[in-house]
Formats: C-alpha cells, structure tokens, sequence
C-alpha cells in the first residue's frame, strides 16, 4: 500500500515539549527525582561511558535486539546525547530558554506508564503548537510506548499520517 507524502506533519513518542517538562521539574519532586539518569546523560564524558549495549539493554527479544545494536553500532552516541544535553531542562528551571513554537500538525504518543517522563509535563503542549495537536495517551505502556503497544501505535499512526 503506497501512503502520501505528508511533510507537514510531525510524529512524537514519549517525548514532553521542553516547555512542559521544565515545569514539571520546577513544581513536582517526582519528576525530579525520575530524571536522574537524564542528568547523567548531561554529564561531560557520558558518551565514553555509554555503549550500544547499554542502550539495547531495554530489547528483549533477540532479533530486535540484535538490529537495534547494528543500529548503534553505526549510530552517533555523543550525538545523541547532545540532544539531552541541548534540551533536557537544568537546575534552577527557570523559564530563560525559548523555543520557536512547532509549526506542523502534531501527533503525540505518552505512555501512561512512563517512569522517565510523568504525564504532568504534557499539560499545555497545545501553547507551543500553532496547528492542531492530537495526544494519544496508552494506558500500561512505558517510555517504549511503541514496543509496549505496537499494533495500537502504528493503526493510529497510519491513520492520523494518511487522512487528509
């Protein structure tokens, strides 16, 4: 099946607006406290430190896991870092950095069950996207939201992606 071509439209897996996030690590000590080895991601020389096993260490089945370490393999780890080291919001939290506001249609999936990323953060998303915004929450899925419910993540993907 051949799907259309979208380039306005932008596709979001567990992942707050920075924005919100920010709050929730000024306001909520739990959100603070499950950021922790986000802050460790920050840190100068976590990408000596962190290796493609580590980051498939959350596969567990032997064949996806074997593609996610070729991936990692042939992957940028300190650029992927940089991407917390970018974004990831800092201590005092203070409302200094800004962001353009998204300017695409926005699907956004949160597990429910995150440990990482409480739900509290996506509260306004709807301020920093200028079209339309359609959050998906999934109950009993984690920060993998679409390893835990694939079937479910990509019907509502495919769906959102090809309706005109």
């Amino acid at each position: 099946m051949a799907y259309p071509q979208r380039t306005d439209r932008l596709v979001i897996l567990n992942l707050p607006h920075p924005k919100g996030l920010q709050r929730e690590l000024a306001t909520n000590p739990q959100q603070q406290k499950n950021s922790e080895y986000a802050r460790l991601l920050q840190a100068d020389g976590a990408d000596q430190l962190m290796t493609p096993d580590l980051l498939a260490k959350w596969v567990k089945e032997p064949d996806d896991r074997k593609k996610y370490l070729d991936a990692f393999k042939r992957s940028s780890i300190s650029g992927m870092l940089n991407y917390y080291k970018a974004n990831y919001p800092r201590p005092p939290y203070k409302d200094e950095k800004t962001y353009p506001p998204v300017k695409c249609s926005v699907l956004m999936f949160h597990g429910l069950d995150d440990p990482y990323l409480l739900p509290g953060a996506l509260n306004d998303t709807w301020k920093w996207v200028e079209k339309d915004l359609t959050l998906v929450t999934v109950p009993k899925a984690g920060h993998w939201v679409h390893r835990d419910a694939p079937e479910f993540v990509t019907k509502r993907m495919v769906r959102w992606l090809t309706q005109d």
